[in-house]
């Protein structure tokens, strides 16, 4: 028996280990990180931004970074109405630097620019992040 107390001791103080170790990794390694994307690419947030989203896979917690011309363009988060009346509701972000990061929430993310009328022609854009 003395021998046999002795092995369990062991096989436990090993799947102690073994324990330990998947979870050290899956903290150090698991978890996922919010990724950074540049709207636009290389073009910034502009007049042919709208499409930019199409076949991007959003998480809430990823950033977006809107770059563009101060004296030309802005970034206004808006809600559903906002988006489709290209106007800025009450209680609307308007972002202005030149190189905003936003941070995305889950689900529909719109984005308009209010400057000389780029909604009405199509700088507005719609991020989904799930």
């Amino acid at each position: 028996m003395t021998a046999r107390g002795r092995g369990s001791a062991a096989q436990r103080a090993v799947a102690a280990a073994a324990a330990l170790a998947v979870a050290c990794c899956c903290i150090a390694g698991c978890g996922v990180s919010a990724a950074t994307y540049y709207v636009g690419d290389g073009n910034g947030w502009s007049l042919s931004s709208a499409s930019w989203p199409n076949g991007k896979q959003f998480h809430a917690g990823d950033v977006l970074v809107f770059r563009y011309m101060t004296w030309m363009h802005n970034v206004v988060a808006v809600g559903e109405d906002g988006y489709n009346g290209c106007t800025t509701p009450a209680g609307s972000r308007t972002y202005t630097s030149g190189s905003d990061s936003v941070t995305l929430a889950r689900g529909d993310n719109r984005f308009i620019c209010t400057r000389y009328g780029h909604c009405y022609l199509g700088m507005k854009m719609v991020v989904n992040a799930v």
